[in-house]
């Protein structure tokens, strides 16, 4: 019998080829025999293939994302070999004619509770101790469907100020996003040094995008997905969970108890966080301006603008 509720505009056949490759991998026999929209994402599609025993959740886009996927993929396996915070784990990848995509086991999600918060700010405290000689990583990633550049470099201020402010300032700009903005940018990618004066981080394995849609509960226990892994400051992953809230008292105490955090983190998370306002910028659009340039206002008075 052939899948039920088939997406439309997906041939049965592409679905043939990711069970056939599920079924490799695991070394069990699976049959997409229902295939339905699981609708959880704003960039990607995202559907649930099941058979009379297992369900599996696939992220899919068209054929030339596979990059995107393969390094999604890989920045799970390289949180997951920590044994630190758990995320979920990926069971394959792949592409078609048709699509891209990346395969997850199904897991039942819940909200966080309180207990799950403090093992969260434990767990990510352990894996922010994984540390690396360089900042970046071994390959370039993506942030939302954005490209991440993660050349290695052994000094932070270089790296964000390079690999993170000035990318999105020139992707903005491609986006049409000049005049203000960029003069302001530009100003205030030249004061980084200034804004990291005697800041030094150790380079620690970050989630990467790490807000309140990314983590949720899963068997009695916190769980992470959708990374953009790398290695930087510590602090750019704990910035971002204040960037748009969803994180209790109890995950930041559990947090600082095992790593307490250095004075004058409350600028920095604002520099941090200006990055993933101008992807959002960069994804989304004009909404996002207003953010960023009032952001990018009050790092500059910090420095005496």
């Amino acid at each position: 019998m052939g899948p039920k509720g088939e997406e439309q505009g997906t041939r049965v056949a592409s679905w043939d080829v990711v069970a056939q490759q599920i079924s490799q991998v695991t070394g069990k026999p699976f049959m997409a025999r229902t295939v339905r929209d699981a609708r959880v994402s704003a960039l990607n599609r995202t559907t649930m293939l099941s058979d009379d025993s297992e369900s599996y959740f696939i992220k899919h886009n068209d054929p030339d994302f596979i990059e995107m996927f393969r390094a999604e993929a890989l920045g799970l396996h390289e949180i997951a070999n920590t044994l630190t915070v758990h995320v979920a784990r990926p069971v394959c990848w792949g592409a078609t004619d048709e699509m891209s995509y990346l395969v997850l086991r199904h897991l039942e999600l819940s909200p966080r509770t309180t207990a799950d918060d403090i093992e969260l700010g434990r767990t990510l405290a352990a894996l922010h101790a994984r540390h690396s000689p360089y900042f970046g990583w071994y390959r370039d990633n993506s942030i939302g469907t954005n490209p991440q550049i993660n050349t290695p470099h052994a000094d932070w201020t270089a790296f964000f100020r390079e690999r993170r402010l000035l990318f999105q300032l020139d992707l903005a700009a491609r986006n049409g996003h000049d005049g203000a903005l960029q003069e302001q940018g530009h100003e205030l990618a030249d004061r980084i040094p200034d804004l990291l004066a005697g800041h030094k981080p150790t380079p620690s394995l970050l989630h990467g995008d790490l807000w309140a849609g990314n983590c949720a509960a899963s068997g009695q226990r916190p769980i992470l997905f959708d990374p953009a892994v790398y290695y930087g400051d510590r602090e750019a992953d704990l910035a971002m969970t204040e960037l748009f809230g969803g994180f209790s008292q109890a995950f930041y105490a559990a947090y600082e108890e095992a790593a307490p955090l250095e004075t004058g983190y409350h600028v920095r998370k604002t520099l941090y966080n200006l990055y993933h306002v101008l992807n959002h910028l960069n994804l989304a659009g004009e909404s996002y301006l207003g953010r960023a340039q009032r952001m990018m206002a009050q790092l500059l008075a910090e420095v005496g603008h």
